[in-house]
């Protein structure tokens, strides 16, 4: 009998490809042998992989047009006064105010991405072990592809508005000091149309005529998920050191209750 393959790549549709991992064990070599030298894919983890990649606002505001958007956003920039020290560096750009609160909790339009397939990974494998649930995915995101297609969409006057706006994606990468955990985990966001989920977005956009993968859809049982923990542990990718504070180490400690010899 034949050895298992390690991973099946499905065929491209319409720039979103599904790569069919047969255990977590092969993650390492697909990112080794497959994508060490596209340097411009960043990594979101999905503890199931029927998640859409569709920000937390967007699934609480329904309507891509509502003014319930710029009404959150005002009231978080009003409750934050006298909370960011003593000195806060002036905040201008609307994104940067996202950024500051996605991770402090706040729903948001953007979605967090980071440049490493491993942190991206331990995402997926820490809430799929306390979740319980039967697949992750990695995705990966060639962010070049974004300036190409929004380009086109630019261009093309038969593109509908969204709030007065054409429906592109912007890269958000924000250079204020006040998130340790952002520079930690090698992150940067995507805002894409309100509404609509990057995978779509990715599929309705495409401008790409042959085979070239936007989006890489990397799936994977959850079966042994607790190695996974384990291994990426000794790479040094943890609660610990991806989360610079407290709650970090907090849970990196808890990580050493439920999972033996962590």
């Amino acid at each position: 009998m034949g050895r298992k393959p390690r991973w099946n790549l499905e065929s491209t549709d319409r720039g979103v490809a599904i790569c069919r991992l047969s255990s977590w064990k092969y993650f390492s070599d697909y990112i080794n042998q497959e994508l060490l030298d596209h340097t411009s894919y960043v990594f979101r983890g999905h503890a199931d992989a029927s998640w859409k990649l569709e920000p937390t606002l967007d699934r609480i505001i329904k309507s891509p047009t509502s003014p319930k958007r710029a009404a959150h956003l005002e009231k978080f920039m009003y409750e934050v006064r006298g909370r960011r020290g003593p000195n806060p560096p002036l905040i201008e750009d609307e994104n940067d105010w996202w950024a500051l609160g996605q991770h402090h909790g706040l729903h948001t339009p953007l979605l967090d991405w980071t440049e490493s397939p491993f942190v991206a990974l331990f995402f997926a494998a820490s809430s799929a072990q306390r979740l319980k649930t039967n697949n992750l995915a990695v995705f990966a995101f060639f962010q070049d592809s974004a300036r190409k297609f929004n380009a086109a969409i630019e261009d093309d006057r038969y593109v509908e508005l969204v709030n007065k706006r054409k429906p592109t994606v912007k890269v958000v990468k924000p250079l204020t000091d006040e998130n340790s955990r952002l520079v930690s985990q090698r992150g940067l966001f995507t805002r894409g149309p309100n509404n609509m989920d990057l995978e779509t977005w990715v599929q309705k956009y495409n401008t790409y005529k042959g085979g070239e993968m936007t989006m890489i859809k990397i799936q994977m049982p959850t079966t042994g998920i607790q190695d996974c923990l384990r291994y990426l542990n000794r790479m040094n990718i943890n609660d610990s050191t991806l989360f610079p504070d407290l709650g970090g180490a907090s849970d990196y400690t808890n990580k050493h209750l439920v999972i033996g010899k962590y």
